[in-house]
C-alpha cells in the first residue's frame, strides 16, 4: 500500500499525477486527508475526496508515503506531528519508501532524516534540506528516499515511484502508454 498525503493547499498536479501513474502500474495506493475531512481542496482550489483520513490510514501495511508539494499544503504536511512520527520510522527501515516533491522535501528536513543524503526541492527552498545535499535535479534518489524539484516534474516524479516499487520495465510500460519520453 501507498499513501499520498493531501493537506488544505496542496499541489494538485503532483498528488493526482502520482496517484494515477502508480495505478495506472498496478500499485495500490490511497489518498490520505490529514484535515480531518475525506474534501481536501489544493491550492488551485480543485476539491479531491480522499480515500481515508489519517486516523484510518495503517502504517503498518505502508510501504511508502509520498508528499506532494504546493503551499501551503506543504507546510501543513510539515506541522503534522504524527505524519513526522512515521516519516522518522519509515527513515530508519529499509524497506519502506519516503517520497516528496516540490515544496514538501522540506519536511524530511525538519524531521531530520537527510543528513549526508542527496535531495531536490523546489528552486529557491534549499535551506529547507536540512542535513541533506540539494542536486538542483529533476528527481533525486538516494537510499528510501525520493525527490521531485516542482509541478513541471510531476510525471517524471510519477515514473520514477513506480520504477522504485516494481521495476525500470513497468516505469518504462507504464511511460509508453502515457506517450510519456523519458530519454
Amino acid at each position: 500500500m501507498i499513501y499520498v498525503y493531501l493537506a488544505e493547499g496542496f499541489e494538485e498536479v503532483e498528488a493526482l499525477t502520482a496517484v494515477d501513474v502508480m495505478r495506472r502500474a498496478g500499485i495500490e495506493v490511497q489518498t490520505v486527508s490529514i484535515t480531518g475531512s475525506k474534501t481536501v481542496k489544493g491550492t488551485h482550489d480543485i476539491k479531491v475526496e480522499a480515500d481515508i483520513v489519517y486516523e484510518e490510514a495503517d502504517h503498518e501495511k505502508c510501504e511508502m508515503i509520498v508528499l506532494p508539494g504546493g503551499l501551503p499544503g506543504a507546510d501543513y504536511l510539515n506541522e503534522h506531528e504524527g505524519l513526522a512520527k512515521h516519516i522518522a520510522c519509515f527513515a530508519k527501515d529499509e524497506g519502506k519508501k519516503l517520497a516528496a516533491i516540490c515544496a514538501a522535501p522540506q519536511v524530511f528536513g525538519t524531521c531530520g532524516i537527510l543528513d549526508g543524503k542527496k535531495a531536490t526541492i523546489y528552486p529557491s527552498m534549499e535551506e529547507c534540506l536540512k542535513g541533506g545535499q540539494a542536486t538542483g535535479e529533476n528527481v533525486t534518489v538516494d537510499g528510501n528516499i525520493i525527490t521531485g524539484m516542482g509541478p513541471a516534474l510531476a510525471m517524471e516524479f510519477a515514473l520514477k515511484l513506480v520504477e522504485e516499487i516494481k521495476g525500470k520495465e513497468a516505469a518504462e510500460e507504464v511511460a509508453a502508454g502515457l506517450l510519456f519520453d523519458r530519454r
